[in-house]
């Protein structure tokens, strides 16, 4: 059994290194010169309407990622018959950023017809989000063509806000990100705003013996509850949102900083402590941002490669949330 998973693995890794290896940089400086540019526009518009863009467009492109890799099928809208990427359990309300790839997607159906795929709008988006925030630029190969089928049953794919570092290790080793890599990434969770019910767990009902998570802070947690107060009923109202951490609009290693100090929010988070490795890692990373954001910008390079579409594979959507006709 042991031998065929890892069979799996380094087929799927082989299939995944194809499709990397047809992905350029400056993909569209002859096909459509502005490509990037259109994205980037699109990007600042909203971020100077909204910060929370900017984590909401990381977060799309990485749960796009992990479900039959980048090929933007997380865009496309649901129907009567069949329950998409974006409707499932990790994602419904929680994702935002839609009408950014739309307005992107509009702006260069106008000036490039069938030209720049979802899928490379979203990797776009995410690399300027990041950069917009305080992050690292850094170029994106492209070239991604767009998927056809988004399952939100498939979404199991994506690791969950209370997993454990063995779960969240195995869901990253699955697409052949290493755990190395896996830190490196979570540290997006430094920008942008979380969901109360994501970890309200942690706050009033851990366990038979404790109702709060004895691995977060009581001080933390006693300010977690004052935004997040439990209802009628003993829930916490869908709707309530907290920040991050203090500073929610850059792209720093504070998050690093705030695990080491039992300040990770979710137990996907904190879970980073409970080995020695990670935890240098995560040392490591609060003391060196430098380090950190390279590790990132390389992490997110070798994400956004995941089981791309290249060549005839898929189609390019002329509406991000449909496929074509």
């Amino acid at each position: 059994m042991v031998l065929h998973i890892v069979l799996f693995l380094l087929l799927n890794l082989g299939f995944q290194l194809l499709g990397a290896q047809n992905l350029q940089v400056g993909f569209y400086k002859d096909k459509c010169e502005d490509a990037e540019l259109i994205v980037k526009e699109e990007v600042e518009k909203a971020f100077d309407k909204d910060y929370g863009i900017a984590p909401g467009l990381v977060r799309m492109h990485f749960h796009d990622s992990f479900v039959r890799g980048c090929d933007a099928s997380i865009c496309i809208d649901s129907t009567p018959g069949n329950l998409a990427e974006k409707d499932g359990p990790p994602n419904g309300i929680t994702l935002r950023g839609f009408e950014v790839i739309d307005d992107a997607k509009a702006r260069l159906e106008a000036e490039c017809k069938g030209v720049v795929s979802c899928a490379d709008i979203l990797a776009f988006a995410a690399r300027d989000a990041v950069h917009i925030t305080g992050g690292l630029y850094w170029d994106v190969p492209a070239g991604r063509r767009d998927g056809r089928i988004s399952r939100a049953s498939e979404t199991v794919d994506i690791p969950p806000p209370f997993g454990d570092l063995d779960l969240i290790t195995r869901a990253f080793l699955k697409k052949g990100l290493t755990q190395r890599e896996m830190v490196a990434l979570v540290g997006a969770h430094t920008i942008g705003r979380s969901h109360c019910f994501s970890f309200s767990n942690r706050l009033y009902n851990f366990s038979a013996t404790n109702s709060r998570d004895p691995t977060l802070d009581p001080f933390y947690a006693a300010q977690l509850k004052q935004e997040c107060p439990r209802g009628q009923g003993g829930n916490v109202d869908s709707n309530l949102v907290v920040e991050m951490n203090f500073s929610p609009a850059l792209m720093d290693p504070s998050y690093f900083a705030d695990v080491l100090h039992q300040r990770g929010l979710f137990t996907s988070d904190q879970t980073l402590t409970t080995s020695q490795q990670t935890t240098d890692q995560a040392t490591l990373y609060a003391g060196n941002g430098l380090i950190w954001q390279q590790d990132f910008v390389s992490a997110m390079i070798k994400m956004s490669e995941i089981q791309v579409l290249t060549g005839t594979a898929g189609e390019i959507r002329s509406n991000c949330r449909r496929i074509n006709p």
